[in-house]
């Protein structure tokens, strides 16, 4: 008898922990470089330079040393590298797994802002043990209050539940952006 038709979707596999050899090998000490480093903008590229830094935390509070996050953003102007055809030594696109802390960084500029109703963000995807789907999120700036109040994804999340997305500014170009998987300060995610 034929099945052919009558089979579903392969589920999706885990996503982690298999990844640090292949993604982030330079960061768990293989002799190999990692394509894509938590440095996203250099010294020469225009705008204001940040550094984030976090935790990934569980359901019971306790850091997970091998998830992975990745940031995706705009540039100072507000456009995604490569949309432009212009190279400006930005990619937008970093990539980092966290240490036996929970913690991650990324070196990157404060993005821009493409409609005059957003907010600057950054898209952060997540990835680690356990999650059959990448879990994805937001970054935005304590520092950005008034743009804040008028971001229409922003808007969306319920009040109560905002400051999950919001990343501490707590030095001139430092923010603190912490994930919670699950449990009472579990971070907002997008079903994308």
């Amino acid at each position: 008898m034929s099945t052919r038709g009558k089979l579903g979707q392969t589920p999706s596999q885990t996503v982690g922990p298999y990844f640090a050899y292949g993604l982030t090998p330079q960061q768990y000490g293989y002799d190999f470089a990692s394509i894509v480093t938590p440095c996203m903008a250099g010294p020469e590229v225009e705008g204001t330079h940040i550094h984030i830094a976090g935790c990934v935390f569980d359901g019971a509070a306790k850091p997970v040393n091998d998830a992975m996050i990745e940031l995706w953003q705009a540039d100072a102007t507000g456009r995604y590298p490569g949309t432009d055809g212009v190279n400006n030594r930005f990619t937008g696109f970093g990539r980092c797994g966290t240490n036996a802390d929970g913690g991650f960084f990324f070196d990157t500029i404060k993005p821009g802002i493409a409609r005059p109703d957003d907010a600057p963000f950054i898209n952060v995807t997540v990835m680690m043990r356990g999650l059959l789907l990448h879990a994805f999120t937001r970054i935005y700036f304590s520092d950005e209050v008034k743009a804040n109040a008028h971001d229409p994804v922003l808007a969306l999340v319920p009040a109560g539940r905002r400051s999950t997305l919001i990343a501490d500014h707590h030095a001139a170009g430092k923010y603190r952006f912490d994930i919670h998987m699950q449990g009472p300060q579990e971070t907002v995610f997008f079903d994308l």
